[in-house]
């Protein structure tokens, strides 16, 4: 379930960024590993680190849903619960020090992610099941971390990794808690034979 949000997420900046960023010539690779220097193979790229995964009790339904079928039978489940999934979104170019590069990637992604409050059915990956489409696409927001200093301080243990800017945004997907209920017939109402 979280690769296909991760194939979603690469979906959609595949075909909005520009094609001339960084150049005509360059491929600008999309990455999901850690954040730190030696970790992002490819470059130029830009790097999601799935960092959070919350339930968000705001959208909550305890309703429970009922199917009824043409035999008579109804199938009884809970509601998929929902879950935010929060990126950390960095960008690498192919020199380090190349901070004017760097900062061009994350701006044409700051437009992308600002363009979209949720994410349209053609970008939804194919094996991205069970998901109320468009999926809530939540950007430039503060994080959940509690200090970006200790998250690169953190990182600062993998050789050669300082601060980058980050861009952050949340997903909201949908999760089958459980499997349907067995089905049952349904009660009818009396109707006497009137003649």
């Amino acid at each position: 379930m979280l690769d296909a949000l991760d194939t979603t997420l690469e979906r959609l900046l595949k075909r909005e960024l520009p094609p001339n960023v960084p150049s005509e010539d360059t491929e600008v690779f999309i990455s999901f590993d850690t954040p730190y220097q030696g970790a992002i193979k490819k470059k130029p790229a830009i790097n999601f680190f799935l960092y959070d995964v919350q339930e968000n009790l705001e959208l909550r339904s305890s309703r429970w849903l009922v199917e009824r079928h043409s035999d008579g039978t109804v199938t009884k489940k809970r509601p998929p619960a929902r879950v935010d999934c929060s990126y950390l979104i960095t960008a690498w170019p192919q020199n380090e020090d190349d901070i004017q590069t760097e900062h061009q990637l994350l701006g044409e992604v700051m437009k992308v992610l600002l363009r979209y409050r949720e994410i349209p059915e053609t970008f939804v990956a194919d094996n991205f099941e069970g998901q109320e489409i468009p999926l809530r696409l939540i950007s430039l927001r503060p994080s959940n971390l509690q200090s970006f200093g200790e998250f690169w301080q953190a990182m600062g243990g993998k050789e050669g990794t300082r601060p980058k800017v980050v861009l952050h945004c949340t997903v909201t997907i949908s999760v089958s808690v459980d499997a349907a209920e067995p089905e049952a017939g349904l009660v009818g109402v009396y109707q006497p034979n009137v003649q």
